[in-house]
This record gives C-alpha cells, sequence and structure tokens, in this order.
C-alpha cells in the first residue's frame, strides 16, 4: 500500500521538473521503526499527494497563466513564512540583494538617495565622502530624471537603485537637474562603495557613536571611531554613547566582536536550538578599547536583534548604563542555508540568552533608566509594534500567556505615567527661573532628549570619578 501510494505520488510530480526536486527529499525516509512511524508516513505521503492535486488544478485551472517557477515559489514562501516572522525564502535577486547588505560593500556611485514626492524622480540626499558621486560634483538636493537615457519616472526607489549599482569599473551616465542650472549629464564610473554603518561626533568631552546595522564593517568602524575620538577629545575623555536606537540589527558575529571592543571578559551571548549539540557560547577576549571608560548605551522598540545581543551584554556585565525604552525583542537566530542557483532560504534555527541566560525573545531590553524620546506625537501613538506582536512570532519560554497578558497590560499604564511625567518635567524645566540655555544645547534637547539625557548622565559619571579619585589620593 505505501510503495503504491508513493509511485502515485512521485508519477504526478516527475513531470513538473523541479517541483519533483523539491519534494524528493521529502518523501525518501528509512524504514520506519513502529507501528507510529508507519502511520507518519503513510499521512505524509497523503499530505504531499493533496499538494500535488492543488499544484495541479491551479496550474491548469487558475484565471491566468502562471509559471511553474512561481507557483513553487509562492509555496515554498508560505510554508515558511507560515513558520515565524523571521523565516522567508530568498528568490537568487533578494539573495544577492540580502549579501551586498551583510557585506556592507557594492559597486555603485557613493550616493545615499530617496523617491522625491513631487516630481517623481531620484533625489540625491547626500554624496558621501570620497567616492564617485562625490567626486562628480553631485550634491545634495539634485534631482536624477534619466539613467542611462531611461527615464525614472515610475520606478521605485529600489528598481532605480539596482540600475545606478553595477559592476566595478563600469561606466553609467545620470541626468542632474539642479534649481539654478538647465538639465546637464553626468558620466561617473562605478567603485566599490562601503556601507557607512558607523558614523561618530565629540559631543564636547563625550565620544558619541551610531550604529544603524551590523555588517561586515560594523567592527572595524566602531574601533576606528574609538580610536579617533580618543585622539580628537583628548585623554580627558569622559566616556562613550553607544546609540543603537532603530538599528535593526544583522550579523550575529558582528554583535559579538562588537560587545568584545568594550568588554575585557566574560560570556557575550549563547544561542541554542532543537539539538542540543548545536549550542555554542561566545566569550569575551582580553582587552577593553575604552579602557573601561564611562559608556551609556541608547536603545528604543526599533533596537533589535543584534542590537539587543550588544545591549544585554553590556547591561549584564555592568559595563554600560542602557538609557531609553524597551528594545523589540527578537531574541531568535536565522541561518541562512542556499539553495545553489535557486536562491536560499532563511530559517530561524536558534534562540540567543543574554550571559545571565535569559532569553528577550518577545521581551526586549529593559532599559536600566526609562527616558522617553518626550515629543508629543508620542505620548498620542497607540500600540507601538514590537516582536511579540508580530503574526506567528516565537513565545518566550520562560513565560506563560498569563504572565505576558498582565505584564503588557502593565507597562502600557507605566509607560503612558512615564511620558506624562518627562514632559511635565520638561515644561517645568523651561520656567523663568532656569538660566536660559546656549542655542546649540536647546536644539539639541528639543531634538534629542535621549541623547541629552545620556550626555548629561556621563558627564555626571565622570565627575563623580574623579571626586572618589581625589579622595583616594
Amino acid at each position: 500500500m505505501i510503495n503504491q501510494i508513493k509511485t502515485k505520488c512521485i508519477r504526478r510530480f516527475v513531470t513538473f521538473g523541479q517541483l519533483f526536486i523539491i519534494l524528493s527529499a521529502l518523501t525518501t525516509f528509512s524504514v520506519p521503526a513502529s507501528t507510529t512511524n508507519l502511520k507518519n508516513q503513510n499521512d505524509t505521503y497523503q499530505l504531499l499527494e493533496l499538494f500535488g492535486n492543488v499544484f495541479e488544478r491551479v496550474r491548469n485551472d487558475y484565471v491566468e497563466e502562471i509559471s511553474d517557477e512561481d507557483l513553487i515559489e509562492a509555496a515554498i514562501e508560505g510554508m515558511l513564512g507560515h513558520l515565524d516572522p523571521h523565516s522567508n525564502f530568498l528568490n537568487k535577486k533578494k539573495f544577492n540583494e540580502m549579501k551586498v547588505q551583510t557585506r556592507g560593500e557594492f559597486g555603485g556611485l557613493g550616493i545615499e538617495v530617496t523617491l522625491d514626492q513631487d516630481s517623481g524622480m531620484i533625489k540625491i540626499v547626500s554624496p558621501i565622502d570620497d567616492t564617485p558621486a562625490f567626486r562628480a560634483g553631485l550634491k545634495a538636493g539634485d534631482l536624477i530624471s534619466h539613467i542611462d537615457g531611461t527615464p525614472v519616472r515610475g520606478l521605485s526607489l529600489s528598481q532605480a537603485v539596482e540600475k545606478m549599482r553595477g559592476r566595478i569599473n563600469t561606466d553609467i551616465k545620470i541626468t542632474i537637474r539642479r534649481k539654478t542650472k538647465k538639465p546637464f549629464d553626468v558620466k561617473i564610473t562605478r567603485a566599490r562603495i562601503r556601507i557607512q554603518s558607523v558614523r561618530s561626533r565629540a559631543e564636547g568631552k563625550v565620544g558619541y557613536i551610531r550604529v544603524t546595522n551590523f555588517t561586515e564593517q560594523t567592527t572595524r568602524g566602531i574601533k576606528k571611531a574609538v580610536k579617533e575620538l580618543k585622539r580628537t577629545i583628548g585623554a580627558d575623555i569622559e566616556g562613550y554613547v553607544l546609540d543603537l536606537r532603530n538599528n535593526p540589527g544583522g550579523l550575529l558575529d558582528q554583535a559579538v566582536s562588537v560587545s568584545d571592543v568594550f568588554l575585557d571578559q566574560g560570556e557575550i551571548v549563547s544561542t541554542r536550538g532543537r539539538d542540543i549539540k548545536s549550542a555554542q557560547r561566545f566569550q569575551a577576549t582580553l582587552g577593553d578599547d575604552t579602557s573601561g571608560s564611562p559608556l551609556v548605551v541608547l536603545i528604543n522598540g526599533g533596537s533589535a536583534s543584534a542590537s539587543e545581543i550588544v545591549a544585554g551584554a553590556l547591561q549584564d556585565h555592568r559595563r554600560a548604563i542602557i538609557l531609553g525604552t524597551k528594545s523589540f525583542g527578537k531574541g531568535s537566530v536565522q541561518t541562512i542555508i542556499p539553495l545553489g542557483q535557486n536562491g536560499a532560504i532563511k530559517m530561524t534555527t536558534q534562540r540567543y540568552y543574554t550571559p545571565s541566560g535569559q532569553s528577550i525573545q518577545a521581551k526586549g531590553i529593559s532599559p536600566d533608566i526609562i527616558v522617553q524620546q518626550a515629543k508629543p506625537e508620542i505620548i498620542d501613538r497607540p500600540n507601538i509594534r514590537s516582536e511579540a506582536s508580530l503574526r506567528n512570532s516565537l513565545r518566550n519560554e520562560s513565560d506563560d500567556e498569563g504572565n505576558s497578558k498582565k505584564e503588557e497590560n502593565q507597562k502600557k499604564t507605566k509607560d503612558k505615567k512615564s511620558l506624562e511625567v518627562i514632559k511635565d518635567n520638561r515644561d517645568e524645566g523651561q520656567g523663568a527661573s532656569e538660566p536660559k540655555p546656549n542655542s546649540t544645547t536647546r536644539t539639541l534637547k528639543l531634538q534629542d532628549y535621549q541623547l541629552t539625557r545620556a550626555l548629561e548622565l556621563l558627564r555626571s559619571l565622570s565627575l563623580l570619578q574623579q571626586t572618589r579619585a581625589g579622595i583616594n589620593n
């Protein structure tokens, strides 16, 4: 009976070529060791036959003709997408795009662009220093109307970016519209462009480091930023602010190595999957690049994955003060499995745990000091998205459902009160009895209240350290 079902199933699929290749792996089983295994095997063959029946019916009777490739890709996407929000199928194009993002470099012009809604053209936000676009004289605000003679109107931003990227040392002609000039053509030779995931600057005697995502270039950028800030500020540097707000994450190994920049020893993160043997522990190596200087890490609801690994490690080791709002809560690890010329699948294979053994899946990293951004529009914002709100998100195995709901309700009440208190405090702090701040400080407070609080905290910690040193001496 089993062989008959199997033969019937395979006979149906063999005419579909690629579909047979995908499903053949699923229909290869060892000899069943028990009646239960035999029943499961029979059920699997019946389900595969069901899939074949649906595939054939859609292929032949759907109102419009659809290629076998599109149907199969859609089936795979549905299978992986049903697992959790972060497992999905990457066709060849998406797989190549993902490799560009994680590699942090590509062949291109060196411009940050956006879609201009009024004109439908591509607007240059900023040319990146020392790139072909910068050397060609492109400026912020320029509009790109044509790429190699083809109008950009009607193209999406991603389509236009794809046309501008290409092999290194190949030429491209773009038509520029600038307010003070008639449209003109610029011929540019593509070069290797590195995505700048790390930016830094001196805020007085405090070093500010912003990380937008975790690519292959991130740790190198962090080390370079720390070195440059030490040189710029000098020996009396008061500390560092590591800004991970709205950082969606990236590569696990980069999260580990970035944490290692600020840690001298101890565990950074551990990962565990279904197979106990696959568990891994990542340790810090000897040496803190910042020499133990005070550190404040900024996080918010947009800080996810690799950002949470860094924040959790520095928090558990009491190496940094975490300031801001609760992070996103993505405590899972995805593995990229290439499928030859057909792309790849991204599948959740492990959960990660902070050094204290806590899983932050659907819970997030709770800051040591809760500071909202204190803008009126945030107070009125309804439910803020997090990992726990995503469809099919993995649950945190340390919580039961009842406790999770109770904590969520308490959080909403607490956050609302915190927002109102902070807003009131800001209003009170701008009264007539307060000295009038200079325009730079005033602007910074209004634009980025969380960063202002972080800078004030670091200066207080530096003063405290100096006081203790003086007492000891």
